[in-house]
């Protein structure tokens, strides 16, 4: 059964004003989250896009957590504040029922006798836990992980299934980590001998700091001889690659299946959007904004917004565009000729 908590209790913790409606309380319980459209008795909403009254104005939720210009369309208890989405994700915080990925240690866990296990550790059932390994207070390891030689997790860390480790990887403090992601293999090194291919072992790792969270099914390689660097805060979503030695600066942000070559360095509070590709050997500075469908292939040296993908649209105007396209070069030409014959 899921946990609940007053109305007093969720506006002090996401810090909002509470304005109660008729047969409310302070104490008036909430045991989840929901929709405009769909909550009810003892349910929270949100409205963050003033777009949306309609639904305010029609709502059952039993609170809504709304801005002040918005406080008069709604008929029910009233959480005001002036950023109701980080509201909501503070009230989906403290009303989380996500369980845990492990409880206990496992008895069909392989744990090597000198792996360093700090208070109320977790570790699921056939985890691989390696030599050197350690692990702080509070980390939950998943059914299934595999950590390897030296690791060290940081304290309340937690990995679903099936994550892997690679030797020597660093993970910081209160880190996320979804199923099937692969931290520390081998980054793309090789070098070319009159076409047969020479592996470059890579001897570097990685380094997660603090408050990390990666999707599902991401990779980020080590480093060929420094390391692939996550600062604090950054958040990677599912399917992302991330090549070595990467530097990824704090509280960046990238979008599902995302593509980032080696040696790139990503500044802090950057967005990048989904199925981006960047290219290797460069840098973006802080607070870039990339939208989806990107390719990056120079460096970006100043803040703000960049893109490059094209918009779908109808396949015969596509082709057209291609055709015009294709003879871009032909035209440039002839503009440059006309140019020039009327200079003379």
């Amino acid at each position: 059964m899921n946990q609940t908590v007053s109305l007093q209790q969720l506006a002090d913790k996401i810090g909002a004003t509470l304005h109660l409606a008729d047969g409310d309380s302070g104490d008036t319980q909430i045991h989840s989250l929901s929709t405009l459209a769909s909550a009810g008795n003892g349910q929270i909403s949100f409205l963050s896009n003033s777009r949306y009254r309609s639904q305010l104005e029609k709502t059952a939720a039993q609170a809504v957590i709304l801005k002040s210009e918005d406080l008069s369309h709604c008929q029910c208890s009233a959480l005001v504040m002036d950023n109701p989405y980080v509201g909501f994700a503070l009230a989906a915080q403290l009303l989380d029922s996500t369980p845990r990925s492990a409880d206990g240690i496992s008895p069909l866990a392989v744990i090597a006798d000198d792996v360093e296990l700090g208070d109320n550790v977790s570790i699921g059932a056939h985890a691989v836990i390696e030599s050197g390994v350690k692990l702080a207070d509070h980390v939950q390891i998943g059914p299934g992980c595999f950590i390897g030689k030296g690791v060290s997790v940081g304290a309340n860390t937690k990995l679903w299934a099936n994550v892997t480790l690679y030797h020597r990887v660093v993970l910081g403090q209160d880190c996320l980590i979804q199923s099937a992601t692969v931290i520390g293999a081998d980054g793309f090194g090789y070098a070319n001998d009159k076409g047969r291919w020479v592996k470059i072992p890579q001897l570097g790792t990685v380094i997660l700091g603090d408050r990390v969270e990666v999707g599902a099914s991401s990779t980020i390689d080590r480093g060929a001889l420094d390391d692939t660097i996550i600062g604090n805060g950054v958040i990677i979503d599912n399917q992302c690659q991330v090549a070595h030695n990467v530097i990824i600066g704090e509280n960046t942000a990238i979008a599902g299946c995302t593509v980032v070559a080696g040696s790139v360095t990503i500044g802090r509070n950057c967005t990048i959007g989904g199925m981006v590709a960047i290219n290797g050997h460069m840098e973006i500075c802080d607070n870039v904004y990339i939208t989806g469908m990107s390719m990056v292939t120079k460096a970006i040296d100043k803040p703000g917004v960049y893109s490059s993908g094209m918009p779908a649209i109808e396949n015969r105007e596509w082709r057209k565009n291609a055709v015009a396209l294709r003879n871009l070069s032909t035209l440039n030409q002839r503009v440059k000729t006309l140019e020039k014959s009327h200079l003379k």
